[in-house]
């Protein structure tokens, strides 16, 4: 029986060995990108190279979901390594889509790559760990094109607007007991933990009005658009009282504002996002821009209508997974080159809804890329350390997770404390979403 060490040297050699590979594989899924829910290219890619691996692939999972398993030589826990299948949408940046507008300004183009060569390497071990290894590219990360995934959830289509979490509803990954990915970063070391992420609500706002002429009658109008501008402002107001721990943010996004600039505008909509540090402070912030939307709806004599759901639950690593991880990471790069993330709030992720119903982690790998992330100009600018590396860092994990009896997985998940099932993560995810059409006087006038 092969040691841990001697498990791990086989494992990089095979990924170093299709090194070439993987790295063109980041490449081509970068210069395709789909944004979330409709990430069909990219899945069809997955599931051509997960049969090429001798794999027998599920898709379709939350629409373009992919899964493939692992088995290992003896019975033990299931280790799941994610890649995200979408992209952003950002029409400027030089690689976007030139119809979609979609683009990888997330590395998740990286993500999938690694996933692959994490998998590569570890087949050629599998059947001396004591436990499986489940390999799943999964959709809809970033909660983009709200409005349309908004009327999917009104058509039965999905429950939830982010993809971790609409698979953890469905139930597919009720057989995995740990799970793991990979993010690029910004002017991170090579590897880098402590990631922090908010918990976030989505909303789709729609004021209605009544029309009238805009310049012959416009009394006889009650403006959709206005009511919008005064629940905006009233929103703005609060921003003060949001407490610094809580690391509240609010967006919003006018997605109409009128059918014609001669017209009262009779209907308005919003698309709007709320973060959050906890779950308690993003139903507390919720509930103050709903007070808002009512205030500016009541001002105008207009009625709205505000649907919420859940885009992300507040999201950190499980400390005892981190450790493995970062042991690999030292041992394959030095201690030099491991770091960790400044406690910084503010963006989300949906590893916090995995991450309330399993142990996860979340390091950041360099992309060779410093320009703002998210932004127009951001890319996986080097492969090799965006994908071959953490395909070498995730899997070298994997292998003292599951080698001897996999004791330090079966310790990871003792240490990482009591999390959710299924059904209480469905219930907590129902608690925050609601629907309300408030008549702020349009009835009857």
């Amino acid at each position: 029986m092969s040691t841990a060490s001697e498990l791990k040297a086989r494992v990089c050699a095979e990924i170093e060995r299709h090194a070439a590979e993987i790295v063109a594989l980041s490449d081509d899924i970068m210069r395709h990108p789909e944004t979330g829910y409709r990430e069909t290219r990219t899945a069809a890619i997955v599931a051509d190279r997960f049969t090429a691996m001798g794999l027998s692939p599920q898709t379709g999972l939350a629409r373009t979901g992919v899964k493939a398993r692992l088995r290992g030589g003896a019975p033990g826990p299931t280790v799941a390594i994610l890649g995200e299948l979408d992209s952003l949408l950002i029409p400027d940046h030089p690689y976007a889509d030139p119809v979609t507008g979609a683009a990888h300004a997330c590395g998740h183009n990286a993500q999938i790559a690694s996933m692959i060569g994490a998998g590569l390497g570890l087949r050629t071990v599998i059947g001396e760990l004591a436990g499986d290894v489940v390999l799943f590219a999964v959709p809809a990360e970033e909660c983009v094109e709200v409005g349309w995934r908004m009327s999917l959830r009104d058509n039965g289509e999905i429950h939830q607007t982010t993809g971790k979490a609409e698979l953890i509803r469905a139930g597919h990954f009720d057989d995995v007991d740990l799970a793991m990915l990979t993010h690029t970063g910004v002017d991170t070391p090579p590897i880098a933990f402590g990631m922090r992420g908010n918990g976030s609500l989505v909303k789709r706002v729609r004021f209605h009005g009544r029309a009238a002429h805009a310049g012959g009658m416009p009394w006889a109008g009650i403006s959709a658009y206005k009511a919008a501008t005064v629940a905006i402002a009233a929103i703005d107001a609060h921003r003060e009282f949001f407490t610094d721990a809580d690391a509240v943010r609010v967006h919003h996004l006018i997605t109409h504002s009128g059918d014609s600039v001669s017209a009262i505008p009779a209907r308005t909509e919003l698309e709007m996002m709320i973060r959050a540090r906890t779950v308690e402070a993003m139903r507390d912030a919720s509930e103050r821009v709903d007070r808002a939307l009512r205030g500016g709806a009541l001002a105008m004599g207009a009625d709205v209508e505000i649907t919420t759901a859940v885009a992300y639950l507040p999201f950190r690593d499980d400390e005892p997974f981190a450790e493995v991880t970062a042991v690999n990471a030292t041992e394959l790069l030095g201690a030099d080159a491991v770091g960790r993330i400044p406690d910084l709030t503010g963006g989300s992720t949906d590893m916090g809804d995995l991450g309330a119903v399993m142990p996860v982690v979340h390091p950041l790998a360099a992309s060779g890329c410093a320009t703002p992330f998210h932004g127009n100009a951001y890319y996986t600018a080097d492969p090799v350390a965006a994908a071959v590396v953490p395909a070498k860092v995730m899997a070298c994990t994997v292998v003292d997770l599951l080698a001897d009896g996999a004791a330090a997985a079966r310790s990871v998940i003792e240490r990482s404390g009591p999390k959710l099932g299924r059904e209480e993560f469905v219930r907590l995810h129902d608690s925050l979403a609601d629907s309300e059409y408030f008549r702020g006087g349009l009835l009857g006038t």
